[in-house]
């Protein structure tokens, strides 16, 4: 056991548009900045304290007991029945109700670090089972759309089997991802109670046939497929009005060349899709002059993150 180390866990983009809560990829700026939470663990002679910074700490309850990377300490120790105690220091990078997949981030850092701090008694999948679960309590159902990317890194087909929750889709490496923030938050609860309970069949099938295609395309590495088939039937209809600027930015973002432009998760974050740095570029700049509306908005380049969490280097 290390003295101490910090995991880090990249933002990610649940549903990609087209995969409905079963398509999820994690996100790495081009500048090589880190987007995402991380926790820091430490030994401690008994009990758990928990320290809350970063730039969007001040979101997170005032009670440490109620955040949920204390919560995901309390039941490691006690599962696997480890003396002593631990000291977590969270810094949160993401804002909450962003889209980026905030709440994933903070329980994929927080299991990952406990699970290397004390020698791994959890192998891949049950790590990844126990992340979908924590990350359920704050969303409201277990989906591992933002948990399996964040962790396993790239982008993570979800099959929910039994010891196959997910499976690595190959990515269009040559593919920019602008993602954009304005600064407000929306309840992903909220979000998905704009959802319809029932759908026309024919909505259905047109889901059905955009994701295969999706998949096929991503296989085939056929770019012009993907792109075609990359839109939501089933969420951004409804999610769409009740994102300000929403609509307005992703006709522009066409204008400026976008190839096709969603809905990161539930919003309000967008991610819009282009072939080279340039187009990207100007994609950037008109976002950040039109999309940003709150203090505390961002807008970044990004290419898929491959590598998911994983330990930083010390110092």
């Amino acid at each position: 056991m290390s003295q101490s180390l910090t995991v880090y866990a990249p933002a990610s983009m649940g549903n990609v548009g087209v995969g409905f809560d079963l398509l999820g990829a994690a996100l790495a700026p081009v500048d090589g900045s880190l987007l995402g939470d991380t926790v820091t663990i430490a030994a401690a002679d008994s009990g758990i304290s928990l320290t809350q910074i970063g730039e969007w700490a001040h979101k997170l309850p005032d009670t440490p007991q109620q955040n949920i990377v204390y919560q995901c300490a309390e039941f490691f120790l006690q599962k696997f029945a480890i003396q002593g105690g631990v000291s977590l220091t969270l810094s949160k990078n993401l804002p909450v109700g962003s889209g980026l997949g905030s709440s994933a981030s903070s329980v994929v850092a927080a299991l990952f670090a406990l699970n290397e701090f004390f020698g791994k008694p959890c192998n891949q999948q049950q790590l990844l089972a126990l992340m979908g679960e924590f990350e359920g309590r704050i969303s409201g159902a277990v989906h591992y759309d933002n948990v399996a990317p964040c962790y396993l890194g790239g982008m993570q087909l979800m099959l929910d089997l039994p010891q196959r929750i997910c499976e690595s889709i190959p990515a269009f490496e040559d593919w920019f991802w602008v993602v954009a923030y304005p600064g407000i938050s929306l309840s992903t609860a909220k979000m998905r109670a704009l959802m319809p309970n029932e759908y026309a069949r024919s909505v259905v099938i047109d889901f059905g046939r955009n994701l295969s295609a999706f998949v096929h395309a991503s296989y085939r590495q056929d770019e012009a497929l993907a792109i075609a088939v990359l839109k939501d039937v089933l969420a951004e209809p409804y999610r769409a009005p009740a994102i300000p600027g929403y609509l307005q930015a992703r006709e522009a973002l066409a204008e400026v060349g976008m190839l096709t432009t969603g809905i990161s998760g539930s919003g309000p974050t967008l991610f819009s899709v282009c072939r080279d740095l340039e187009t990207a570029q100007k994609a950037k700049a008109w976002l950040e002059q039109h999309y940003l509306t709150e203090t505390g908005g961002f807008s970044h380049i990004c290419r898929l993150d491959n590598v998911g969490a994983r330990v930083l280097p010390q110092g």
